[in-house]
């Protein structure tokens, strides 16, 4: 996994935040006439917020006399094409365009996000490959049911020191791949877990001591929490079990030369195991990882620290995609999930993997400084997400959170996705990301579905969020729940992530969303991509009865009815 904020994180500061409930918080509006209808003027009592349907562009009136709103546009939508979509906005008066990027300032010059690294790249490779096999009828489930969790009970249990082949995937081009034959030896068996090590594993590799605390990790730590968070797993080959296999197979996937600069492949799982019924399936559910390799005399060096470091967030998010493509495709017999929504929750559960140790390691223990947000433990599962989201709030207009092919080259959209999917696990509950995985529903219908709601309502509350969680001078506790993270607070992780880093190109401010102003009597014209918002501020000129906001095409038309574009308002204090 990527560990390029690795560094920063660990000197982050404590910073403290309330995140208590009031009984007296406002509730958001969220029925509301939609754009130009005779719905009369939006009144919105101070930290209170709207949703405003704009599928035919139009205006919007809002109470003025000097009052300040957040202005959110967004395209609410799943399914539709990553395409740039243009639109006006502003308060047209005078008639006067400008130019968003302009009005950006700073954030435009903010630098490219980095080139997808080796295990996201071989990772999307992957879930392609399934995707296009399911879809197209070449892989067809006729497996069981996995048992409850309870009745499970290991069949026919191998001895540990027993020896079985493997055919493990050995090249990174998976539309084709090449496969070759492992031999290796049960290593470690426990309740969840069997960990088998290649025969041919490079020398040096773990103590008899290392293995046992690498595989209790694992069975009793590890596998419980996506085990808790997502539900169980198929369970094909009956043995009520998850197969770990480490193998230099798996090493060697990542040339040493890009190590340094791409990362390198800690582990992945594969659909082919589970549904193909090619001679090169292993018939089971198996992640496949890295093996200690001390001395890098097949990729990159790994110590047995650097696997304890790097495999366990790998594992977490490698299961939850096991989890979710055993359940939509092998126990309901569905289409595998959406990209977007299944990296979404694989990137939840390398965050539980933070929470485990936030909980194990209240402040000031653990770390290595007293002052740190998050123990040492926590730092490879957190780091990443950080960044990455970080990487996202610079820029919201130019990633979607819902379309992402991972062509793009970048992260930012791995960010977009861990804060939409924190944020509804917040609102809905434990049990939500459980009951994403049950089911045939995939992507913006899966969520409608389990949360019983409309995605737009759900997106407009939740891009607001990304600015109103926190506000400076204002108890968190009196932001409506609806426009605020239950479990986290953004202002506190990216102001110490800028403590620790900023300024620099990558982290040029405290907080990195930044509002772009409306000047009464102008509009600006601005692109933006559907399944993510943009944010503005508009100040009310004072002694004017209302204010007229504008959201539409260019040409002040309607936008396609698919995109499903509106504007979410939220008044914010004097």
């Amino acid at each position: 996994m990527s560990a390029r904020y690795l560094t920063l994180v660990v000197a982050i500061l404590v910073l403290t935040a309330c995140n208590a409930d009031s009984a007296t918080s406002p509730s958001p509006v969220r029925t509301l006439e939609p754009c130009a209808a005779a719905g009369g003027t939006v009144l919105l009592s101070v930290l209170q917020g709207a949703t405003i349907s704009c599928t035919a562009g139009g205006t919007i009136d809002l109470a003025g006399d000097g009052a300040h709103y957040l202005v959110v546009p967004q395209f609410a939508t799943g399914g539709v094409s990553n395409t740039s979509v243009a639109y006006t906005i502003g308060v047209p008066s005078a008639g006067v365009t400008a130019s968003v990027a302009a009005a950006y300032g700073a954030a435009a010059s903010v630098a490219a996000p980095p080139a997808l690294p080796s295990q996201a790249a071989f990772d999307f490779s992957l879930r392609t490959a399934e995707r296009s096999a399911v879809a197209s009828g070449r892989w067809v489930s006729e497996t069981k049911t996995a048992p409850p969790l309870s009745a499970r009970i290991m069949s026919e249990s191998p001895a540990v020191g027993s020896l079985r082949d493997f055919r493990v995937i050995s090249s990174i081009n998976v539309d084709n791949p090449t496969f070759k034959t492992v031999t290796a030896r049960l290593s470690f068996a426990g309740q969840n877990m069997l960990i088998y090590i290649d025969t041919l594993a490079p020398p040096n590799g773990f103590t008899p001591d290392q293995l046992t605390a690498f595989g209790q990790l694992f069975d009793q730590t590890l596998y419980p929490i996506d085990l808790n968070a997502f539900g169980a797993p198929s369970d094909i080959d009956q043995t009520g079990t998850v197969i770990m296999l480490l193998s230099p197979v798996v090493n060697s996937l990542t040339p040493k030369a890009q190590c340094s600069t791409q990362g390198f492949v800690a582990g992945f799982f594969d659909g082919y195991d589970l549904v193909s019924t090619s001679a090169n399936s292993n018939q089971g559910e198996i992640f496949y990882g890295v093996v200690p390799d001390p001395n890098g005399t097949v990729s990159c060096a790994h110590s047995v620290v650097d696997l304890d470091r790097t495999v366990p967030p790998t594992f977490l998010h490698e299961l939850q995609h096991l989890i979710s493509f055993s359940q939509h495709v092998v126990v309901h017999h569905g289409q595998e999930e959406e990209g977007w929504l299944d990296e979404g929750l694989s990137i939840v559960a390398e965050e539980l993997g933070s929470v485990y140790y936030e909980q194990r390691f209240p402040p000031p223990t653990g770390r290595t400084n007293s002052n740190q947000v998050f123990p040492d433990s926590s730092q490879g599962f957190i780091s990443g997400l950080l960044g990455d989201s970080y990487t996202y709030l610079l820029r919201t207009d130019t990633a979607t959170a819902t379309l992402h092919s991972d062509s793009d080259g970048g992260l930012a959209w791995r960010g977009a996705d861990w804060l939409l999917l924190h944020w509804l696990g917040d609102q809905k509950g434990a049990g939500f990301y459980r009951q994403l995985e049950q089911g045939s529903s995939i992507g913006v219908a899966n969520i409608e579905a389990t949360s019983g709601e409309s995605f737009q309502s759900l997106f407009g509350d939740f891009s607001t969020s990304l600015w109103t969680d926190s506000i400076g001078g204002v108890p968190k506790s009196s932001i409506p729940p609806r426009n605020r993270f239950a479990t986290r607070t953004l202002r506190v992780l990216y102001q110490a992530l800028y403590n620790a880093a900023g300024p620099s190109s990558q982290i040029p401010r405290p907080y990195p969303v930044q509002l772009t102003s409306l000047p009464i009597g102008s509009t600006l014209n601005g692109t933006m991509v559907p399944g993510t918002m943009a944010f503005y501020r508009l100040d009310a000129t004072a002694g004017s009865a209302t204010v007229r906001l504008q959201f539409s095409t260019p040409s002040s038309g309607s936008f396609a009815g698919n995109l499903h574009s509106q504007v979410s308002i939220f008044r914010l204090p004097n």
